[in-house]
């Protein structure tokens, strides 16, 4: 079940980007598995993927087409199967599937960008995908982003998205986007896929900076279990139907625009926390006053991915010791004397040690809450840094053990 998760009560439609879902029947039966984007021309698109060594056949081919520099005009996404550790049939899979679908779209190839989620080591049933293009694009409409968020779902629990309007001196501009993902999740990236569509008009090589520096806040702040998946991708296609239009760092809009863009990935990227296979917990862990981003990060993916804390959260059980622990192990070197750490704001340790005031049943009382920040504060420096995870349930274990049945 999801931790707070909220579904936007309006979902605004971005000119520019069409939208069509259908059932293949992929892996089951009565169920949307295939998805399509089609973009008008103008659209600029940038991409960031998995750095895991075994990187899917879609994502091999999606960065193989945007390196080409022609205009992408449609993507392409379907669930049941990741196309992963499927070798040179794999990657032919994935070409085939652009070829069929661009054929039908009357585009090259090598400007759809594929996408697959599922199950690694399994070949990707091509035929079914190509069978029901023609389905999907019977039913594409610029309003379908909900269909398209329940389209790419996998365990994910409810759909994922986000959309919004906003002003720049009285001029609109709309962002909405989808994801997906719930176990397999830690940077870079996480088993997960993320569109982010706008109106807005962004220079390419601008897009191609703005993506990278918005991932590393959001979708690579983001961990479940600390398994680095191999299909993970996050797109942002901008169509240019805004009269507001960006060319450099310098325009007066840039910051206004790159938060905007950036409050919609956090956004996508914290709820696949909220939906996180078999959580009930969402926890922020925030590290203060540390010598550099790294040692920060350090310590909080530390922490964010120890079972041994993540199961005491599940439990409420105010083990405290075990965040110490983690802290201790993060391959860091810090004055361990000086750190404090609360639970939302409740002192837990002071001067590296139990704090005087604190109180077993107090721990416990927060440890109930559905949201939880532990904030680390090392005395150590200047800098800060946020990841987001949850707790560790009985059904993680039983989802992943029956994912495949």
């Amino acid at each position: 079940m999801a931790v707070n998760l909220t579904i936007p009560k309006k979902v605004f439609a971005v000119e520019g980007i069409e939208i069509g879902v259908t059932e293949a029947g992929i892996k089951k039966a009565n169920r949307r598995d295939l998805t399509v984007f089609k973009l008008d021309e103008g659209t600029a698109v940038s991409g960031v993927f998995t750095k895991n060594l075994f990187c899917a056949a879609p994502v091999q081919i999606a960065k193989k087409h945007l390196l080409l520099g022609k205009p992408i005009r449609s993507l392409i996404v379907n669930t049941g199967n990741a196309n992963a550790g499927t070798g040179q049939n794999g990657l032919k899979n994935a070409q085939e599937v652009c070829k069929s679908l661009g054929s039908l779209l009357k585009i090259e190839d090598c400007q759809i960008l594929p996408f697959s989620t599922g199950v690694v080591l399994e070949p990707l049933p091509v035929e079914k995908i190509i069978d029901n293009l023609d389905r999907a694009i019977l039913n594409i409409d610029k309003n379908n982003w909900m269909e398209a968020a329940y389209g790419i779902m996998t365990t994910d629990t409810t759909p994922k998205i986000f959309s919004e309007q906003f002003n720049i001196d009285q001029e609109i501009f709309t962002i909405t986007g989808i994801s997906k993902g719930a176990g397999m999740i830690h940077p870079n990236m996480a088993t997960m896929l993320g569109f982010i569509g706008t109106d807005l008009g962004i220079k390419q090589s601008l897009l191609d900076k703005i993506i990278k520096d918005i991932a590393d806040k959001s979708f690579n702040r983001i961990t479940i279990d600390g398994d680095t998946s191999t299909n993970d991708s996050f797109i942002i296609m901008a169509t240019g139907k805004s009269s507001i239009r960006l060319e450099s760092e310098n325009d007066i809009n840039y910051t206004k625009v790159v938060e905007s863009l950036s409050k919609a990935a956090s956004d996508l990227a914290q709820k696949i926390v909220r939906d996180a296979e078999g959580a009930t917990k969402f926890i922020t862990l925030q590290v203060e006053k540390a010598a550099s981003k790294e040692e920060a990060l350090s310590i909080a993916y530390s922490v964010a991915k120890s079972p041994l804390v993540k199961t005491a959260f599940y439990a409420s059980d105010p083990n405290i010791g075990r965040i110490l622990v983690a802290i201790g192990y993060s391959n860091t070197n810090i004055p361990i004397n000086r750190i404090r750490i609360w639970l939302n704001d409740l002192l837990i340790v002071e001067n590296g040690e139990l704090s005087k005031n604190y109180t077993e049943e107090s721990g416990k009382n927060v440890m109930k809450q559905l949201e939880i920040t532990i904030k680390i504060s090392l005395d150590n420096g200047y800098f800060s840094e946020k990841v987001y995870t949850c707790d560790l349930s009985h059904d993680y274990v039983t989802i992943n053990a029956d994912y495949r049945s």
